[in-house]
């Protein structure tokens, strides 16, 4: 039997470039040094030390999450893995699901409802709207619905489903449980969950948070807890059972060994949102988010979505007939050390404005990225204009904010 050698390895330092790339896509986003700090240090998991960070986080996360409930849960993994804590835990198997649908996370929704065995029906949203409260209620009205699912911000598409509380407070009225997916929202535009009535609300910390991927974090309302606690049947998911991990999160006791380093980074994430507070910093992404759509258009550009649909988080660029989006991403990673998103098939690209993203400097640079990349493929456009009228929307904007 022949000894297996260990392959030849590069170390990091000869994978990755010189200059770090401006992460300026849908995520993950740029982390703040105070996260990146937490994120090397690793405690004991079950220690009072650990017990008083869980806490806070906890306090924290009620605080952005706008909710009084004592189920704030952390999940180790992204966000898709909080989306299916809440769904495998409040959809039982035969429950009558909607799944409102409008781009490809909405549909992973619908596709999760359907593996725990949940009776899914489909409301699709035409492309590149909103969902509204009207026809959500035609389905409410004839369908007896244990759960509602819906995506706040579609970051597939750049949709914002700017209805999501009167939709949830709708699916309340009707005796419907709402999971709300704001994974790209939450801390970047306003998101009420008791306000709103909504049942759990999702998110994961490598967007809006400003956080390391892979630690996200799920918030139950007290009407789902109950259902939680009173289900008759074990669910199949034993990582993500919210019984066990509330354990854990609640009860100081052990489920299985937590991510520390990333809930230390969870911490400083949050810690640095409720030292902003929730107005100052919708206020930034507005502002910021509005400057770049009038700099992008002003360039003679074509965003995907229209304005009253369009997220503040993530806005889709329309990358003119004949020109590649993929070459022109290649250009502005490899020339200008800027890298911004694809867009599933569709010919745009995607630019992130969540947590870190959102600061002008970062939106000067990628917004001269992007017209300096289009103008090498060939693109024709005018870029001396789209940076005026950038600094001029980042300017008065914020004089205006900060009069």
């Amino acid at each position: 039997m022949e000894t297996v050698l260990p392959p030849p390895v590069m170390s990091l330092d000869h994978i990755l470039p010189e200059e770090p790339l401006l992460m300026m896509g849908a995520g993950p986003v740029p982390i703040p040094h105070k996260v990146a700090y937490a994120n090397s240090i690793v405690i004991n998991h079950l220690g009072e030390t650990m017990n008083r960070v869980i806490e806070q986080v906890k306090d924290m996360g009620r605080y952005v999450f706008q909710t009084v409930s004592g189920h704030v849960l952390g999940v180790a993994g992204p966000g898709s893995a909080a989306m299916e804590m809440a769904i495998c835990n409040l959809v039982a198997p035969g429950a009558k699901v909607l799944c409102v649908c409008n781009g490809l996370f909405s549909r992973r929704m619908a596709e999760m409802a359907t593996r725990v065995g949940g009776n899914v029906v489909i409301m699709d949203v035409p492309n590149n709207e909103t969902a509204e409260p009207a026809a959500v209620e035609e389905y409410l009205k004839n369908g007896s619905f244990d759960v509602l699912t819906i995506v706040q911000g579609e970051t597939s598409n750049t949709v914002w489903n700017r209805n999501v509380g009167a939709i949830s407070q709708l699916a309340n009225s009707y005796g419907c449980l709402t999971i709300v997916d704001a994974v790209c929202t939450l801390s970047t535009m306003p998101l009420e969950m008791d306000l709103w009535k909504i049942d759990a609300v999702i998110t994961g910390g490598q967007k809006g948070l400003s956080s390391i991927p892979g630690v996200s974090l799920v918030a139950f309302s007290d009407k789902a807890w109950e259902r939680i606690e009173h289900r008759d049947y074990k669910i199949a998911h034993w990582c993500l059972d919210a019984v066990l991990s509330n354990q854990f999160w609640n009860l100081k006791s052990y489920h299985y060994t937590a991510p520390v380093s990333g809930i230390l980074a969870l911490h400083e994430a949050l810690r640095l949102v409720c030292d902003e507070t929730l107005p100052l910093r919708f206020q930034r992404h507005e502002v910021c988010s509005k400057a770049l759509q009038r700099g992008i258009e002003s360039m003679g550009l074509e965003l995907l979505v229209p304005e009253y649909a369009r997220l503040n988080s993530v806005l889709g660029v329309v990358i003119p007939a004949g020109i590649s989006p993929d070459l022109v991403r290649s250009h502005m990673s490899k020339v200008h050390r800027v890298e911004v998103s694809g867009a599933f098939g569709q010919s745009m690209v995607r630019i992130g404005q969540m947590g870190e993203q959102s600061r002008a400097h970062n939106l000067f640079k990628t917004l001269h990225a992007l017209g300096a990349s289009l103008k090498h493929s060939g693109a024709k456009i005018d870029l001396p204009s789209g940076i005026a009228e950038l600094e001029k929307g980042l300017s008065q904007e914020l004089a205006n904010t900060f009069a």
